[in-house]
């Protein structure tokens, strides 16, 4: 599948579906970008968050962060925090739509994930202090088969599924993982 084929796929599914909202509460409001670049094929970038972060240290997830109450959106939120994080210029993300909100079981966050495709080159500048890296991962090597596994963890009593996808050395797991198996089945062949 071509960047344009996906893109058009993304804009299509996602005007056909209601979107799940997770109300105002307790949870700290985040969001963040799924950005899809074009490396002859598409990719999803995501940011390997550094062991000194506050939260989910060493983890692999996609830039963004909590909104702060001088964003005007959800999307401004992540736009800003790309910015910040990884060097991402807002003028260069075309946003195609949001994904469900997606809350962390262990850290008490509510994401609202963005969908948004950069067309232009982009030099990452992860900020150091957050982000330790860029991580391009081939859309193909996450959908194909073998790209996910899941595993069955027990916290609280509740047993739900954790999904993991592998690539390269690095593992994205957690609301990251869902996120993708979102977008993964957003955009697959059902209808």
């Amino acid at each position: 599948m071509t960047l344009d084929e996906l893109v058009a796929l993304t804009r299509t599914r996602l005007a056909g579906r209601e979107r799940r909202v997770v109300p105002p509460g307790p949870l700290v409001r985040a969001a963040v970008l799924v950005p899809l670049v074009d490396r002859g094929e598409p990719h999803l970038v995501f940011a390997k968050r550094t062991e000194t972060v506050g939260a989910h240290r060493g983890q692999i997830s996609f830039p963004g962060g909590t909104v702060d109450p001088g964003d005007a959106s959800f999307l401004e939120a992540a736009l800003r925090e790309c910015e910040e994080e990884i060097g991402l210029p807002r003028a260069a993300v075309e946003p195609l739509g949001a994904l469900d909100d997606t809350e962390t079981f262990a850290t008490h966050f509510v994401i609202t994930p963005w969908i948004g495709v950069v067309r232009t080159p982009v030099a990452w500048r992860p900020d150091g202090e957050e982000i330790e890296r860029v991580i391009e991962v081939p859309f193909a090597a996450l959908f194909g088969p073998g790209g996910l596994r899941v595993e069955e963890w027990e916290r609280n009593g509740v047993v739900r599924p954790v999904y993991f996808f592998d690539y390269r050395g690095d593992t994205i797991w957690g609301a990251t993982a869902r996120i993708v198996k979102h977008y993964l089945d957003l955009v697959g062949d059902q209808p």
